[in-house]
């Protein structure tokens, strides 16, 4: 199974300091174990799942899409307006 990054992801990933960064690898990691782990999302996300993590006592929020044998990263962030911005993100 392959891993597949979207820019907004990979942008958000860069400006962090290295300590996240690997937190943030380890989640892929988890996710790429169990494609499953992430709530399966309804409404306008259908299809998505998002999975949940705290780093530092703040929760962040990892949405990705599971194609064929494939999982496609789209965003990563906090969870204030999180699902506005990934549907947005998503319309182009």
């Amino acid at each position: 199974m392959d891993v597949f990054y979207k820019p907004a992801f990979r942008n958000f990933v860069k400006k962090q300091t290295r300590p996240f960064q690997l937190v943030i690898e380890d989640e892929i990691g988890r996710i790429k174990n169990n494609p499953s782990t992430g709530e399966i999302k309804k409404g306008d996300l259908a299809g998505f799942r998002v999975h949940k993590f705290k780093f530092h006592h703040q929760q962040y929020l990892l949405a990705y899409e599971i194609r064929a044998n494939d999982i496609v990263v789209y965003m990563i962030g906090t969870h204030e307006n999180f699902y506005r911005d990934l549907k947005h993100y998503i319309r182009g």
